[in-house]
């Protein structure tokens, strides 16, 4: 009887230790794929989303640069263009003509609207341009390029002394710094009755100098 109990509880010890086995079994296969998936992101699956999120934002930063770059243009500053002058009167003209060239060197597009500001220094005081009233469109000036406007005034042809012309007083659109360039034209203009200026500025592009393209 005795015997019979010890195997008894031999059997039940045994049964015991393989029941504890199965469950120890049964936590490490849990275990596995716990950690399995806990280093899935920092594998390869999440390292190729990383990356691909990396490239994303940089196009996304190099499109946005382009764009920038490909913007308007903004004003064309005085300090920016190259501003000269020379005579463009043809010989049997009733009027004397001007032509005033604005080139770009300021290393990249610029804009230009209409009219620029003109005005002449004389002997009398500051005479201001006119504008003709000629339509013009805002014009984008290329970085190296020229344009051309011209300043009409009346020839003097009363044989008096009229009024001197020292200096031509030149300010681009929508700029508050003018710059000034030697008078090319006639030395005098006619004396007026003060009733409204006789010198006329045309609108940018109004005015060609031969390399004008």
């Amino acid at each position: 009887m005795r015997v019979r109990k010890l195997t008894f509880a031999a059997l039940a010890v045994a049964a015991t230790l393989s029941l504890t086995a199965c469950n120890d079994e049964d936590l490490t296969g849990q275990g596995d794929p716990s950690a399995a998936s806990t280093a899935s992101p920092s594998g390869g699956s999440g390292s190729d989303s990383s990356n691909g999120s990396e490239k994303a934002g940089g196009q996304q930063d190099a499109g946005s640069e382009s764009g920038s770059g490909g913007g308007g243009a903004e004003k064309c500053r005085t300090d920016d263009l190259d501003i000269s002058a020379t005579d463009g009167t043809i010989g049997g003209d009733t009027e004397g003509t001007v032509v005033v060239e604005f080139k770009n060197l300021g290393g990249k597009d610029c804009v230009l609207a209409a009219y620029a500001g003109v005005d002449l220094k004389t002997g009398s005081g500051s005479l201001s341009a006119e504008r003709t009233g000629q339509e013009a469109d805002t014009t984008v000036l290329k970085d190296g390029e020229s344009t051309f406007f011209g300043v009409t005034y009346p020839m003097n042809d009363s044989g008096g002394s009229g009024v001197s012309v020292n200096a031509l007083m030149v300010t681009p659109p929508n700029e508050t710094k003018s710059f000034s360039v030697e008078w090319p034209g006639s030395n005098t203009l006619p004396v007026t009755d003060g009733s409204g200026s006789s010198v006329k500025v045309g609108p940018m592009g109004s005015a060609g100098q031969g390399g004008e393209s």
